[in-house]
């Protein structure tokens, strides 16, 4: 497999991402959630739709 620099890149920002938080999910979702309430940009949170029984 080669080694690809931009996902390497990517991969060392996100490790040094989640360092930040403790590698706790919870903790870096709980900081999402505030820098996303403290954002100006609308949040769409769409409702899961249901899907129609198929007909024979």
């Amino acid at each position: 497999m080669m080694d690809d620099p931009i996902v390497e890149e990517v991969r060392k920002h996100r490790q040094a991402h989640t360092a930040k938080y403790n590698n706790d999910l919870k903790a870096i979702c709980a900081a999402l959630k505030i820098r996303e309430q403290q954002s100006s940009r609308k949040v769409v949170n769409r409702a899961p739709r249901l899907l129609l029984k198929k007909v024979s």
